[in-house]
Parts: structure tokens; C-alpha cells; sequence
């Protein structure tokens, strides 16, 4: 299909790119405690930006006709010159990442899924949980990219992913969640999933109250995940550094402790965000954003990359809803799989050292206050337990926390070994271990 729009589009355009996906979809919705639906949706589309008169347009049809092009055509009459635009990526050479394509996941049917889906809820099954909500999505797509400057490449992937939430309404209410995802069915566990809704939603029973005070948070891998989408890894986009929006203002400038590593890993086996290379065809590659504490480089697309007389690095993404690529013709620039290196310590180990702390398992409502500064909020409302002279002693009702980012990377003094790939709500992927971070401010609510 890309031939032929690619071949139309030269007619009429000075440099075009056509975008192709085929998409295999299997959405499960859980609720109530039950299966309440099952959706199986095939699609394929095709998206297509030119260039005109230096004048970028786009469009895109889920009917796979070639004249697409003149629709693109017609959206540029009225756009202004982009003078910094220098053109397409070229064709390149990209590596096989294993374990991102299974057989398995591409002949599964609903039957099969609504299997797994039934596993998810009967290892949540508890006498003190009084409702089971989730859902599962198994994604499989053929990806192909083509342009005008020679490039022309392909790519197939599956992703699966599961979700629970766990809520008991006996006494004080509270709730548990679980979280997996895989690129193959031997990586996934859907028994996993249930299991850790229970147990969060079971463990945090009867809260009592803490008190305002200013202390250490020992923040799980799906804690870390959201600060590390909504708050901290915006910072990190060329664009954003360029416009001077950051919180971090100079690149070689230590911004962290020694012990932390964030960098874009788009080559981890069986990861959710694994691709060889990225929406605009550019080969992925593994980039620290901070390395040893110290502030070491953006990410972008070939857009704002030519704006900034830059290059891209590989990071164009057009997300696919729920998970993998689309057919998106406007790509965004973002990290494939934002990762914390996992530090030396276990879980268990972070918790004994910690003299007086609270445990935040998962967070809502987390976004920036002042993203120039750095300052964000956000809010912990289960799964939240006290800690005492490195015990676990009760869990505890919901708490606030606004705080400073570069004052929490600064403070960070444990990096767990358990590190895990997590799906912040409506984002991508994030691979992240437990940290523990001293000094934080916490409210009660």
C-alpha cells in the first residue's frame, strides 16, 4: 500500500511519507467482578505527510486509496513555510530485538482471552473484596513506514496487558491494583495480576491516621511510573529545553545523585516499548537522560530536531491506542521505554533501613504545579503503609504530596533491584524499580 501512495504522492508533492498499519485487537472489560465484554476489532489504515512549497500536510484514511495525497494537498493551502525543514530520514540499517513478535499472541481469538481474563479475576477473589474491575488488551500489528528519500521498512509486534483494581468496602474503603504486560505469552501472568490487587486492596485494610509531616517515601515501581511520565521525563524533550520550559536548564549539569541512571532502553527483551526503530524510521538506540546524577541529553523527532538545527535521535512516536503504533500521520517525539536502572538493593532491604517512612504503592491525580520550577502534586489513596524503625506497621488513610522534582532527585537514597514495566494511566511504557527518596512533605486529606 505504501508503494503506490508513495508513487502518487511524487506527482504531485515535492516529499511525501506514507504510513501503514494493520491492527488486531482483543479488548476484555471487566466489571462488577465478571466479564462484561469482549470487543475483537480488526483494522487497517494509512496516514500520509507531504511536502510542498517547504508547507507540511497530512491526512489519514482508514479507506486504502492512494489519492489520499490530494486530500494532503488540499490541507496545505493555507499552512505557513517550515524554511528549517531539511527532509525525510534516509534509509539505515536496524538491529532484531527478540521476544517482541509472538505466533502465540497472533492466533489467539476472545475465546483464549477471556480465559486469561477469567484468571485475572479469580486470583483477586477475597472475602474482604466486594469488587473486581479491569481489563485485558492483546494488540497485534503489521507496521510499515515508506518515503521519498529511499527509506522503506516494516515491522510486526504483540503486546498484551492486564489490569485489576480491587476494592473492599468493608469499614474505611480501600483498593488494591495489578499491573502486567508482556510482548510474548510466556512473559505475561495474568494469575500475578490478581494476586497483587488482592493483596494491596487485603493489606491495606482498616488505615489509621498519619500526621503532616516530612519524611522518607519509599515509592513502588507504578508510583515511580507516574512521576516519571507526567513529571519527569517532559523535561527531557528538546523542544521543551529548547523553549527553556525544563526544570533542569543546562545539560552537563548534575541534577541527581550519583547512584542515578534514566535513560531510554528501546532494546529490553519483552518490553512493552522494545522497537528497533522509531514512527519516522530512525533507528532506535539506548540514550541517557541522566547518568550518574548528571543531566545528559534530550530526545526528539525529525521535526524538532531541524527546528533546533539538531538531529533526531530516534524517539518519533505514533502511539497506538491501546497499546502499540498507529497510523498517525503528525508524529509526536517521546522515549520508548523511560527507564530508572535498578540499583543494588532489594525491596526488603530499602524498607529495614528506613527509620521513619511511609510506602506509596501507586498514585493519582500526579501532574506539575510549575513545570519550570519543578514543582508537582500528587495524591496516594491506597496501598499506603507506615514504616517505623524498618517495619512495616499499619496501613494508612490517604495523603497529599507536593513537592520539588530536582529537591526529590537530590534526595534519593535507596534504587531497588526489583525493577518492573509499568503503563502509567493513558501513557507509555516506563520500566522503574522501588526508590525510596528522604526529605518529602506529605499531607493528610
Amino acid at each position: 500500500m505504501c508503494d503506490d501512495v508513495i508513487s502518487f504522492a511524487q506527482k504531485i508533492s515535492d516529499e511525501s511519507e506514507s504510513v501503514f498499519c494493520a491492527k488486531k485487537t482483543i479488548t476484555i472489560r471487566i466489571t462488577d467482578s465478571e466479564i462484561a465484554e469482549i470487543k475483537e476489532n480488526h483494522e487497517s489504515s494509512i496516514g500520509v505527510r507531504i511536502v510542498k512549497d517547504k508547507k507540511i500536510s497530512s491526512a489519514q484514511s482508514t479507506i486504502l486509496d492512494s489519492k489520499i495525497v490530494e486530500q494532503a494537498v488540499k490541507n496545505s493551502a493555507n499552512l505557513a513555510r517550515r524554511e528549517f525543514w531539511e527532509g525525510f530520514a534516509g534509509n539505515s540499517g536496524t538491529i532484531t530485538i527478540q521476544k517482541t513478535n509472538d505466533p502465540k499472541i497472533w492466533s489467539m481469538d476472545s475465546t483464549k482471552a477471556a480465559e486469561f481474563a477469567q484468571i485475572m479475576i479469580d486470583h483477586t477473589k477475597h472475602q474482604r473484596i466486594n469488587r473486581i474491575s479491569g481489563s485485558l488488551n492483546i494488540v497485534c500489528d503489521d507496521f510499515e513506514i515508506q518515503n521519498t528519500s529511499g527509506l522503506k521498512k516494516q515491522e510486526k509486534s504483540t503486546y498484551i496487558s492486564g489490569v485489576i483494581n480491587a476494592d473492599s468496602e468493608i469499614g474505611i474503603p480501600v483498593s488494591g491494583i495489578g499491573q502486567a504486560s508482556a510482548r510474548t505469552l510466556d512473559g505475561f501472568s495474568p494469575d500475578k495480576i490478581g494476586s497483587d490487587a488482592a493483596q494491596m486492596c487485603v493489606n491495606s485494610a482498616n488505615p489509621g491516621t498519619t500526621e503532616a509531616q516530612t519524611i522518607s517515601v519509599i515509592f513502588e515501581p507504578l508510583a515511580v511510573g507516574e512521576i516519571l511520565y507526567f513529571v519527569l521525563g517532559p523535561n527531557f524533550a528538546l523542544k521543551t529545553f529548547s523553549e527553556k520550559k525544563s526544570c533542569f536548564p543546562k545539560i552537563g549539569e548534575k541534577i541527581a545523585t550519583n547512584d542515578l541512571d534514566v535513560l531510554d532502553e528501546p532494546h529490553m527483551q519483552d518490553s512493552l516499548g522494545a522497537k528497533s526503530f522509531d514512527e519516522e524510521g530512525v533507528p532506535t538506540k539506548k540514550t541517557h537522560y541522566i547518568k550518574s546524577g548528571v543531566f545528559e541529553s534530550t530526545y526528539t523527532d525529525l521535526y524538532n530536531a531541524y527546528k533546533e538545527k539538531s538531529s533526531s535521535t530516534g524517539n518519533a512516536c505514533r502511539p497506538g491506542i491501546p497499546l502499540g503504533r498507529s497510523s498517525n500521520p503528525i508524529p509526536v517525539s517521546a522515549p520508548h521505554n523511560l527507564t530508572i536502572s535498578p540499583g543494588n538493593k532489594s525491596r526488603d532491604e530499602i524498607i529495614r533501613e528506613t527509620k521513619n517512612g511511609i510506602i506509596v504503592s501507586r498514585l493519582w491525580y500526579t501532574y506539575a504545579v510549575n513545570p519550570i520550577k519543578g514543582d508537582f502534586s500528587c495524591t496516594a489513596r491506597s496501598g499506603i503503609w507506615q514504616i517505623q524503625n524498618g517495619k512495616i506497621t499499619h496501613p494508612i488513610k490517604p495523603v497529599r504530596i507536593i513537592h520539588s522534582l530536582p529537591k526529590l532527585l537530590q534526595n534519593i537514597s535507596g534504587i531497588g533491584n526489583n525493577s518492573k514495566t509499568v503503563l502509567p494511566w493513558a501513557g507509555l511504557p516506563i520500566t522503574c524499580p522501588t526508590i525510596r527518596c528522604d526529605g518529602v512533605s506529605i499531607s493528610l486529606i
